[in-house]
């Protein structure tokens, strides 16, 4: 059977960073794919390392060729890509453990061509969080367009790495990368891809590792002259692009626009550290290792907490909620709604910070709160709605909710599971009647 995920790495002397890439694939959650390791020819132990990743894991297919260049690799491994979809990655980057399971379902749940995510851009030890579109809907290809337009030379718009495609897309309009062009190719590439499709979605978290060591064109071994010529082609491209996907009066209205890609094109991607970079390593959800080998009770208090607030980080990354946010707006779906005291015995916090964390997730349009007396009850209830706008957010945190279960109970056949659930409610059963 064909793999749902064709992840292709091309690969030139890369053995100081190759392992730490490839890994970062082999230990995705999601585990449907194939990772085909391109061999541009390699001069160092690159090669050597592929053939290793593909002697201990049968995902792994390798092909070695001569060094002809990074399109050319490409070309070559998407011609024998068997999957429905096709990731791309660079040897000295790597990806989150969730990427790819997050880049399919928001593929397959939105039915869309193509999917863009946010990224970490990494600067020696720093790393931040790089997005561009914070439109949580499906677009057309024309909003899309309009969003690039903006921010033209956007390693977000231009790169393959944060990106979800169709093959059979690609293979149906034999889109590839162009050898002749050493500058952009990638961008070219995507530029046709979305000539061709109709629907696309932004994944508003960052789930690719981009480590700034490449050179760029000035430090590449390239004339002046041939750079300059290199740079109007890929705009000319660019402009062309543009009067295909635009009716004329809307790309006379855009020209200028248009034109900025020049502009910023001459900055060659410059990538220093953002504002609010972190130092790496700090970034996501982290546990001790002292903390995930110890036993007792309270470690396993711990790691299920952690387990959870990993599976919500996604959702709290991608609507801008700090972690006791989101998991407090999931306790509120799930209680509906209860007295301030048992609300914040519930949630762990405090009946003040409840009450700021309510405000918050009221300012955001999350929820709305009423209070409301109960005949025969002391204490005012908080009634908790929750408005339309408010729907993608639950459905990401319910999402988190069945991933935290699914990562609980994988690996264990339906009888196993049924009889995990009877034995849960039983010590459930046993908790309550000692708390009564």
């Amino acid at each position: 059977m064909d793999p749902c995920v064709s992840i292709i790495v091309p690969v030139y002397n890369a053995e100081a960073s190759l392992r730490r890439c490839v890994e970062s694939v082999l230990n995705q959650e999601f585990t449907d794919f194939e990772l085909i390791l391109a061999n541009d020819g390699s001069r160092d132990g690159s090669g050597g390392i592929c053939d290793a990743f593909a002697a201990a894991d049968s995902r792994v297919r390798v092909i070695h060729k001569e060094n002809t260049g990074v399109s050319d690799t490409r070309n070559q491994a998407i011609s024998q890509a068997r999957g429905r979809y096709l990731q791309f990655l660079d040897s000295d980057d790597w990806i989150t453990p969730n990427a790819t399971k997050l880049l399919v379902r928001a593929a397959e749940s939105r039915g869309c061509d193509m999917v863009v995510a946010d990224f970490y851009r990494v600067v020696g030890e720093r790393v931040s969080h790089k997005g561009d579109i914070d439109e949580d809907t499906v677009l057309t290809r024309e909003e899309y367009a309009a969003h690039m337009m903006e921010n033209p030379a956007d390693f977000y718009y231009g790169v393959l790495w944060n990106k979800l495609y169709r093959r059979e897309l690609v293979e149906a309009h034999h889109l590839r990368m162009d050898p002749d062009i050493s500058w952009c190719e990638d961008f070219m590439f995507n530029l046709e891809y979305i000539r061709h499709a109709q629907t696309f979605f932004a994944l508003q978290v960052p789930v690719y590792y981009y480590v700034r060591t490449k050179g760029s064109l000035a430090s590449q071994a390239l004339s002046i002259s041939k750079t300059v010529r290199m740079k109007l082609t890929v705009f000319e491209y660019y402009n062309q692009f543009y009067k295909a996907v635009l009716d004329e009066e809307e790309y006379e209205k855009s020209r200028l626009k248009v034109y900025r890609f020049l502009f910023d094109a001459a900055q060659d991607g410059a990538a220093l550290p953002l504002p609010g970079s972190t130092r790496l390593g700090e970034e996501r959800t982290h546990v001790h290792a002292g903390a995930l080998e110890g036993r007792g009770l309270l470690y396993d208090l711990f790691r299920e907490r952690k387990l959870l607030d990993y599976c919500l980080e996604p959702a709290a990354l991608k609507s801008g909620l700090s972690l006791r946010d989101a998991g407090l707006l999931l306790c509120l779906r799930q209680a509906g709604g209860g007295g301030r005291r048992e609300l914040a015995a519930l949630t762990g916090l405090s009946k003040g910070s409840l009450t700021m964390a309510l405000k918050r997730l009221s300012g955001r349009g999350l929820l709305s709160v009423e209070e409301v007396r109960d005949p025969g009850q002391r204490e005012k209830r908080l009634h908790i709605a929750f408005p339309a706008a408010a729907g993608p957010v639950l459905a990401d945190l319910e999402n988190a909710l069945r991933d935290f279960e699914e990562a609980r109970l994988s690996g264990f056949t339906p009888e196993e599971r049924d009889r995990y659930e009877a034995l849960t409610e039983r010590i459930q059963g046993n908790i309550r009647s000692i708390l009564q």
